[in-house]
């Protein structure tokens, strides 16, 4: 079986489960940082002639990280492409299954049950803290409606305020955000990286978690770690 990620997640999750499988990832695709296949481009600008000469059984994307364009170019040319849309916890872990299986993992990974154990045993929050979540500066854009990142800190005790806006990713200046009056503002590494430098200025007065965008975004191992690697940024952040 030789299979192409379009996905950093499921680059980790198949690499973790399957070595030897992955012919080629994207350049984004940092976990393991030498997964031993070719870089085949960006998950938004992939080498559509590149992943060709590579002949593989299956290309495995998402239906938010890559473009449709670039997905129908793939099955025009006659390759099977698998499109995850992972916009909870439990239907990431539903998506890693169907991923796993169709790259030909002859069992459900250990990882993967660890995982999702670690997410179910989670207690429920005593309190709800608020928050704004920025993942884009230039211009800002903040989660909305429907994502995974969301559902992520909602199970975390931890509501987004925009969660009931219209769009996925609003663009929302910093001065709304502020006026919002959340008890955090959670701004991960990634897909902008912001660091102690660079965003927690644009809100004065108002306590920011840094955390990590891996744990935050990524549906894959991390996930196993994610509720205490994230919850400890939440909590040291409102100290």
């Amino acid at each position: 079986m030789r299979v192409v990620s379009l996905v950093p997640s499921l680059t980790e999750a198949v690499t973790e489960t399957l070595p030897g499988v992955l012919a080629g990832v994207t350049d984004w695709c940092s976990h393991p940082p030498d997964p031993g296949a070719v870089r085949i481009g960006g998950t938004k600008n992939p080498a559509v002639d590149r992943i060709l000469a590579l002949a593989p059984d299956l290309v495995v994307a998402n239906e938010e990280e890559n473009r449709a364009a670039d997905l129908d170019a793939l099955r025009t040319a006659g390759l099977e492409v698998l499109v995850t849309e992972v916009r909870t916890v439990p239907q990431a872990f539903r998506e890693l299954d169907r991923v796993l299986t169709a790259c030909g993992a002859p069992a459900r990974p250990g990882w993967l049950d660890a995982a999702e154990a670690a997410w179910a045993g989670l207690p429920e929050p005593a309190a709800r803290t608020t928050a704004v979540v920025p993942i884009w500066r230039r211009p800002w854009m903040v989660l909305g409606r429907d994502t995974f990142a969301g559902d992520v800190l909602a199970r975390l005790g931890v509501h987004h305020l925009y969660a009931g806006h219209p769009d996925r990713y609003p663009r929302v200046p910093p001065a709304e955000l502020v006026a919002a009056d959340p008890d955090l503002v959670v701004l991960p590494d990634e897909p902008y990286r912001f660091t102690a430098g660079d965003g927690p200025e644009a809100f004065p007065g108002l306590p920011c978690a840094l955390v990590s965008g891996r744990h935050l975004t990524w549906y894959g191992p991390s996930l196993a770690e994610a509720p205490r690697v994230l919850g400890a940024a939440l909590r040291a952040a409102r100290r």
